[in-house]
């Protein structure tokens, strides 16, 4: 089979052939249909010390199955993160990780809704909102971003403020939901807003804490750092809250699960709807990374095997 991979930190892609992975016990081996590209992933290439298996949302059709597999049998159709070779044609997908995809669904809406939908509903959840808050939304039209930009709509927001880095994207998230669009350059950021998602986080943690209305909350669920000043928060009596998904994978699987079905069923009744920016071969993995690294994708970007 194919493969992408790299060898040395920032180093190039490039394909590879190996052997089809065996699936061990509680493993899925899956054919490929689509996989998602993943901020966190591409920016471990360029800043993890040594190479890391590429890896990230992936479905297709379940293949074979482990030892102690019992939710899955071969021929179904399956989506979930894979944590190991994912930029492949066959990939192995635990079992806990997995979700089946609906007939209804294609396997690229599959990867663009639901790794990407549990983040932006866990931070949306851990937000706390109260119907007709305003919402404001950092890096609104990025995979993750153009989901919770919906979801707050879902979640009774009563105006939803999306943030940008480039204003050509404000058709895109206006499309989505949003009621009012703002570039990161901007003074106000359209404040005051109850609640913050932010997935950008470095030097706009700073300004997204000052679009927070007093008693605001600022839910940061971003890999890209940055420091928020102990009296920005007690000036307002502000709070902030870290959120990581694979926490809620690993010691909340029935919420983690309850999340995954809310989001089929809010695809199915047409409330939410992943788009996506753009489909790529194996061999364009350098060009899709390269459109999520400079964030100029709105919606997901898709590798297809």
């Amino acid at each position: 089979m194919r493969r992408v991979r790299y060898e040395s930190t920032g180093g190039p892609l490039f394909l590879e052939e190996a052997p089809v992975p065996e699936p061990g016990p509680g493993e899925l081996l899956v054919r490929c249909e689509a996989v998602g590209v993943t901020l966190p992933v591409v920016r471990k290439v360029t800043e993890a010390p040594e190479p890391i298996p590429l890896g990230g949302e992936i479905a297709g059709e379940v293949l074979a199955a482990g030892a102690g597999v019992t939710r899955f049998r071969t021929g179904d159709r399956v989506t979930g993160l894979c944590f190991g070779h994912g930029y492949a044609d066959f990939a192995l997908l635990q079992e806990t990780m997995a979700t089946a995809v609906p007939a209804a669904a294609s396997a690229v809406e599959a990867v663009a809704l639901v790794r990407s939908g549990l983040v932006a509903l866990g931070a949306l959840t851990a937000a706390r909102p109260e119907p007709g808050e305003t919402a404001l939304l950092t890096a609104a039209a990025s995979g993750v971003g153009h989901l919770a930009v919906q979801l707050a709509g879902v979640r009774g927001a009563g105006r939803v403020v999306g943030a940008v880095s480039d204003p050509a994207k404000a058709p895109f998230v206006r499309s989505l939901g949003a009621d009012t669009v703002v570039t990161y350059a901007d003074g106000d950021w359209g404040a005051p807003a109850d609640y913050v998602l932010d997935a950008v986080g470095g030097d706009l943690l700073t300004p997204a804490v000052a679009a927070l209305a007093p008693g605001g909350r600022l839910v940061a669920y971003s890999s890209g750092g940055g420091t928020v000043r102990a009296y920005d928060l007690l000036a307002g009596a502000k709070s902030v809250t870290g959120f990581q998904m694979a926490r809620i994978a690993r010691e909340r699987p029935a919420l983690y699960e309850e999340w995954r079905q809310e989001l089929w069923r809010l695809f199915a009744e047409g409330a939410v709807r992943p788009a996506v920016h753009g489909e790529f071969a194996l061999t364009e993995a350098a060009q899709a990374h390269r459109a999520v690294e400079t964030r100029a994708n709105m919606g997901k970007v898709v590798l297809i095997p």
